[in-house]
């Protein structure tokens, strides 16, 4: 079988994602008979169906799901490979860092100080995201590192090393019952009559089912506890952007969170090894802070 070129996977996903050839074509600024014609060839040359077509419509066959799934990981890795290219020519001299923008910021400065001390370290530069848009950035090429929280953030196809492992808070409205509690359980958090735990989106853009109101940055969510319609649960640390509307009370059952550094498997060798080494050296000071039994986090 001849190889896919990327002009193809951007002819099939422009009609999987619209479930129309007319509209797909006017996306691509074509016409809409060669559209239909390169679809056609694309499948002969695989040997499946990517769609299925009748009256009611045009929709995706299970094998044009998984190559809609695949033919973003090709797009995201040549976009990848262009920015990280371009980088290395133009601004090579420094390694770019994205965090959520409601992280510890006494973790990153912790961490930006750290590695400002390591010999021959890269000076860092902080690109600030969204909840969940880490990863994204990264597999874009956008920037060269994250920090990541497990289970929350899915980076599996990254390489990682652990800097800190904490507890959970409840962030809860002031002027709430709850607010007054020293500690709380995951059941008692789960089922507060009027204030739900507030929904995120999830790796593919979705929300998880349940009652509470949906957000997509911290500000909204920190809009929603103050004005007494939601509750968050959220990694220790991340308590530092709370406003003095909210309070956060310790969740004694809540698994455990653990920031990661993560970053590309393709990265050069060398590249990282001041942003490693202070994450190595935070997580040292962090584990002496927590007292004797700790496990000091690894590097990956």
């Amino acid at each position: 079988m001849e190889d896919v070129e990327i002009r193809e996977l951007r002819y099939f996903a422009a009609v999987a994602e619209e479930l129309h050839f007319g509209r797909a074509a006017e996306r691509l600024r074509m016409s809409q008979p060669p559209l239909s014609r390169a679809i056609q060839r694309l499948e002969q040359r695989l040997g499946v169906q990517l769609f299925a077509r009748d009256r009611r419509g045009v929709r995706m066959t299970a094998a044009g799901e998984v190559l809609l799934e695949e033919s973003q990981n090709v797009f995201d890795a040549a976009s990848a490979a262009v920015a990280r290219s371009r980088r290395t020519v133009d601004r090579d001299d420094r390694v770019v860092l994205v965090t959520k923008a409601g992280a510890s910021h006494a973790l990153l400065r912790d961490l930006l100080e750290a590695c400002a001390a390591q010999p021959g370290a890269l000076p860092v530069e902080v690109l600030l995201c969204e909840v969940g848009e880490q990863r994204q950035v990264l597999r874009q090429g956008r920037a060269d590192a994250a920090l990541v929280h497990h289970p929350y953030d899915v980076f599996d196809e990254f390489s990682s090393q652990e800097v800190l492992t904490e507890g959970q808070v409840a962030v809860v409205p002031r002027g709430h019952p709850l607010a007054l509690r020293p500690l709380l359980t995951l059941a008692e958090v789960a089922s507060v009559p009027g204030l739900p735990i507030a929904r995120w989106p999830r790796r593919d853009g979705t929300y998880p089912p349940g009652p509470g109101p949906e957000a997509r940055t911290q500000t909204e969510l920190a809009h929603l506890v103050a004005l007494g319609r939601a509750l968050l649960v959220i990694p220790e640390s991340s308590r530092a952007w709370q406003w003095p509307d909210h309070v956060a009370v310790p969740v004694v059952d809540a698994p455990p969170v653990t920031t990661l550094l993560a970053w590309p498997a393709s990265t050069r060798p060398g590249r990282l090894d001041g942003l490693r080494g202070a994450a190595a050296q935070v997580a040292r000071r962090a584990a002496e802070l927590q007292g004797p039994g700790v496990r000091l986090p690894e590097a990956g």
